[in-house]
């Protein structure tokens, strides 16, 4: 049985009605780039400082450290302004997986390309809890303020093990909706699981050595030996 799930958040647990992507496209597409389907699918799971950086790069702008964190508080703004006309959901069946992975004794971690200034109204506003509360409530939340380099570095998956206090990585599934979630998963040694709850073609997830890929994050209680 594992002893820790580390999971996505935009896509995999929480349906934002792809938010997100709309997002980080429009503050790329703002600073005179043009943004493919194919990029920003490769830069969603990363943080969105780096994504957008490298989504104006490879768009044919060249931009600077302050220009991107400009992008990055238009990004919060349009974010904001999405999920207050259009409030972000949990994905079906996800507060269930949750309860019936921590009542058999998994921890349960979310991980995100965020920072905590979009990641804790949006929990928030579903319910969800660190620690103790009614409702959902989660072993620990990670966020991009709370490591070096997100994905595709392994730095938050071993950071929700420190904060969870597992110690075997093999012990550990990782699930995300994007290519970098999958890496990251790999370069930390854990399972990783890639689903199909976002904009991610099952394909590009298996490219990427995903050892499982699954509808959705919920189909994890039926891979043998996560639950016993």
């Amino acid at each position: 049985m594992i002893e820790l799930a580390a999971i996505d958040i935009a896509g995999t647990t929480v349906d934002d009605g792809g938010a997100v992507y709309e997002a980080l496209r429009t503050c790329v597409t703002e600073l005179g780039a043009t943004v493919s389907d194919a990029n920003l699918s490769h830069w969603m799971g990363t943080d969105k400082v780096t994504a957008i950086e490298n989504l104006a790069r490879l768009g044919g702008v060249t931009i600077g450290r302050d220009e991107a964190l400009g992008a990055f508080a238009r990004f919060q703004e349009l974010l904001a302004e999405r999920y207050r006309a259009d409030p972000p959901r949990p994905i079906a069946g996800v507060e269930e997986l949750i309860s019936r992975l921590r009542g058999a004794g998994v921890k349960v971690a979310l991980t995100t390309g965020f920072d905590r200034a979009v990641v804790n109204p949006l929990l928030a506003s579903l319910g969800w809890s660190q620690g103790r509360g009614d409702g959902v409530v989660l072993d620990a939340v990670i966020t991009t303020d709370d490591v070096p380099a997100g994905r595709p570095a392994p730095y938050m998956i071993f950071r929700a093990m420190e904060a969870t206090g597992v110690v075997d990585v093999s012990a550990v599934l990782a699930a995300g909706d994007t290519a970098v979630d999958v890496q990251a998963a790999n370069n930390a040694g854990a399972i990783s699981v890639g689903v199909l709850t976002g904009q991610t073609p099952a394909a590009v997830l298996e490219g990427n050595g995903a050892d499982h890929v699954l509808e959705s994050v919920v189909r994890v209680a039926t891979l043998p030996g996560i639950l016993d």
